[in-house]
């Protein structure tokens, strides 16, 4: 598929990873790109889909577009993280299938993993049990696309791949507490702990969940590298292989940040899926993604720049999703 000459849509595009994955295809030569924006087209509506296709003839669809957060907002809006998610994926693959794209790249997501999938989840293992409770609604929308990928492979001969990243961070992500995941949150927490010199930061769960991590520009080179060399039906994961505890990953944010309190740990509060961590054998094998970032590295330069930018919130692209309190859920998906 790779051709400075196919034109691309990619839906979230002015979004957090989304920003990094149009960077990534114009470093790889890729002249044609358009980004639809909330306020011209709903991808939760079949009309201005229909619309977007006629007015762009794309060869490529890469569909980012996603409602996200953090458990809390996961927990708080299971309905609407269920069918803006399933209606935008069904409805942008299916007439894609139908204005002849060629080739349709589905992103999805480590929540549609099992809850006590084996450690590290191999692609095979998505549909041997019932994900995390609090993010099953928006896990399993997503996974639909899976469904609709292999599907319509089978009876349409309808080239679509499902690419699976394990959780995101770096700089130009969310960090409105209401909304944000864990890494966001924490760095925001100990930064402001840190200028207020409180003596203390409290955090959610017990701090022993695992998680793995894959810094955006990483995730953006995968899913463009599977854009252009990758065409099976199979699921593949995208991530580092690597996972760390929450316990563990809010200290190092402290001591990167310079906060020297104590993290309290509120049990009341849930924990989530006890462990994720990839198996990452297929990207390498079938494509050749590796992340190049270390965790730490990673880590100081989203501290760096969320310092930087939010005391002068900057306008446009993935910048904006880090603007505090700039966002609500309702548009995150389409900005």
């Amino acid at each position: 598929m790779k051709s400075s000459d196919n034109r691309v849509v990619v839906t979230g595009g002015a979004g957090f990873l989304g920003s990094a994955v149009v960077q990534k295809l114009r470093e790889h030569g890729y002249r044609d790109v358009f980004v639809p924006r909330s306020k011209d087209y709903d991808l939760r509506e079949q009309q201005p889909i229909m619309r977007l296709y006629k007015e762009t003839r794309p060869q490529i669809v890469i569909h980012l577009a996603a409602v996200v957060g953090g458990i809390g907002a996961n927990r708080a809006n299971p309905g609407r993280f269920f069918y803006d998610n399933a209606i935008m994926g069904i409805q942008m693959m299916e007439y894609a299938r139908q204005f002849g794209v060629e080739k349709f790249v589905a992103i999805g997501t480590v929540c549609a993993y099992p809850k006590f999938a084996p450690v590290p989840f191999k692609e095979e293992e998505l549909w041997n049990g019932y994900p995390e409770e609090t993010n099953a609604p928006y896990g399993l929308a997503k996974k639909m696309m899976l469904v609709q990928a292999q599907a319509y492979r089978s009876q349409y001969g309808f080239t679509a791949i499902y690419l699976l990243p394990v959780n995101l961070y770096g700089p130009g992500d969310n960090f409105d507490l209401d909304t944000s995941h864990v890494i966001p949150a924490l760095i925001r927490k100990c930064v402001e702990a840190k200028e207020n010199e409180d003596d203390q930061i409290v955090l959610w769960g017990d701090g022993s969940p695992t998680r793995e991590f894959l810094y955006v520009e990483d995730a953006a080179q995968g899913i463009v590298k599977a854009t252009e060399k990758y065409d099976r039906g199979d699921p593949v994961n995208l991530g580092t292989g690597v996972e760390i505890s929450i316990r563990d990953l809010a200290q190092m944010i402290a001591e990167e940040v310079g906060f020297s309190g104590s993290i309290v740990w509120d049990k009341s509060k849930p924990n989530g899926q006890p462990r994720r961590c990839l198996d990452t054998s297929r990207a390498r094998e079938y494509f050749g993604f590796q992340a190049q970032y270390t965790f730490r590295e990673g880590i100081a330069k989203t501290i760096e720049w969320f310092v930087a930018y939010r005391s002068k919130p900057p306008t446009g692209g993935s910048q904006l999703q880090g603007v505090i309190g700039a966002i609500t859920l309702a548009t995150l998906f389409l900005l």
